[in-house]
């Protein structure tokens, strides 16, 4: 399908510094800023809001490769330049909206959803950008560029996308996490996917240092968010969102932040949206951190003058353990153009959070227990208001963090302070009625009283 649409990669500081989109480039040449995608606009808006909100609603996850996908349904702002045949897709996206009724109820509010963006292919949002990155990736191959492998630092989900992906492109695919850092759960994928899987006697940001070396001096392609392709894909939630709201802006919209390319991507969907005509308005943004890994909470507080790169303590949000993120200028840039907020969760927060939340029927990661935190905390600040329609950005699904779950409901979580609030453990009981009755009578009676108390 021949396109008109172009875009091209951009140096966020320096307005004439342009690259095209099958360069491996990740920094401008000129002054070493960060590159962004930017799409020619004009183009694009030759056509109403209204015929691209019906044309995105038409392709919405339906069964024509490789529009059903929710990311590349809405291929002219996404990645023009891939040829279809080259798209690598597993028709992400579409993910459930979930309003959080009975969660709701308890925190004071009215129209509280939750993005379960964990419910993809590889179990995190991290799908919906290396499908765009490993599609141009397959484009350049198919161009003639010799790529012997993809990289990524990773502390579990990027590196999940990044072997599924290229597994199914039959792209070697490379994979540097920090040795005992990341859940069973999470470095069995890239190992099931045939990835290279490397484990360091490091933390994150030690990975991220080594795996751009690699990418520079081996001339193996980059997937990480400095990697502004991943944002294109990525930012297909905020359109997401509007569609399934029937293109009705929300309130706010909080996420959890590590490395900052997702508030960064978030942004920029809803900033193109608006300049296509799709919406009229942006909502507020908040990005939520791990008190023990917080470098963009303590710029906040400083009004953005200043950032300071730190070493991550550790945190049971072991994917936002990152204390120098590669996207803070363009998440402050973001987080200022959306009149954004900062906020930071304990451990004893997030955990309790995340109880609290599954004990209301889903089944959070911790590092959507940092977004329900601090969404809490927002609320009693009155940041919030009861009103207010808001959506938690849910990154990856519960089942990755099996051992985070054991832990709480047994209280072994004392070397992070968490006092469990929300405990529930199996009864044993002897295996006939009477004794069976009597259980769960008692235990009813007990969560009886419990709710009354609260």
């Amino acid at each position: 399908m021949p396109y008109s649409y172009n875009a091209w990669f951009q140096c966020i500081n320096c307005d004439d510094e342009r690259y095209p989109l099958n360069e491996i480039v990740y920094h401008c040449q000129k002054c070493e800023g960060l590159l962004e995608v930017r799409h020619d606009m004009e183009p694009l808006q030759r056509r109403s809001g209204g015929e691209w909100r019906a044309l995105f609603d038409q392709r919405y996850m339906s069964s024509v490769h490789p529009y059903g996908s929710s990311v590349w349904g809405k291929k002219e702002i996404v990645c023009p330049l891939v040829e279809d045949e080259n798209v690598v897709s597993m028709y992400e996206g579409g993910s459930n909206l979930l309003w959080a009724e009975r969660l709701g109820a308890e925190l004071g509010m009215e129209d509280l959803w939750i993005k379960q963006c964990g419910n993809s292919h590889t179990g995190s949002f991290k799908d919906l950008g290396m499908t765009v990155l490993v599609s141009m990736v397959n484009q350049m191959i198919a161009e003639g560029q010799s790529i012997p492998a993809v990289a990524c630092a990773s502390t579990g989900d990027t590196s999940a996308a990044l072997a599924a992906y290229c597994a199914a492109a039959g792209i070697p695919a490379i994979v540097l996490l920090p040795k005992d850092m990341i859940s069973t759960s999470q470095l069995i994928q890239p190992i099931a996917n045939g990835a290279l899987t490397l484990a360091l006697r490091t933390d994150f940001d030690g990975c991220m240092a080594l795996v751009q070396e690699i990418c520079r001096r081996d001339h193996v392609y980059l997937a990480n968010s400095m990697n502004s392709l991943r944002i294109e894909g990525q930012k297909t939630i905020a359109i997401e969102l509007l569609q399934q709201f029937h293109w009705e802006v929300p309130d706010w919209i909080i996420i959890p932040g590590g490395n900052l390319g997702n508030v960064s991507a978030l942004g920029k969907g809803f900033i193109e949206g608006k300049e296509m005509g799709l919406i009229d308005k942006l909502p507020r943004l908040a990005v939520a951190q791990a008190a023990q890994a917080n470098p963009l909470y303590l710029s906040y507080l400083d009004g953005f003058r200043t950032f300071e790169p730190q070493t991550a303590r550790d945190t049971l949000a072991s994917a936002i353990k990152i204390g120098n993120p590669v996207s803070r200028e363009r998440a402050i840039r973001t987080l200022q153009h959306f009149d954004g907020i900062v906020e930071e969760a304990t451990e004893d927060e997030l955990a309790n959070a995340c109880a609290r939340a599954d004990s209301n029927g889903l089944f959070t990661c911790p590092h959507t227990g940092v977004a329900l935190a601090a969404l809490e905390k927002l609320i009693v600040a009155g940041h919030i208001e009861p009103k207010s329609r808001v959506i938690v950005i849910s990154t990856a699904h519960g089942l990755k963090f099996p051992d985070f779950k054991v832990k709480y409901h047994e209280d072994q979580l004392q070397e992070f302070a968490v006092e469990p609030q929300h405990r529930n453990l199996p009864i044993e009981v002897e295996a006939e009625y009477e004794a069976v009755h009597r259980a769960v009578l008692k235990a009813i009676e007990q969560r009886t009283l419990a709710t009354a108390r609260h």
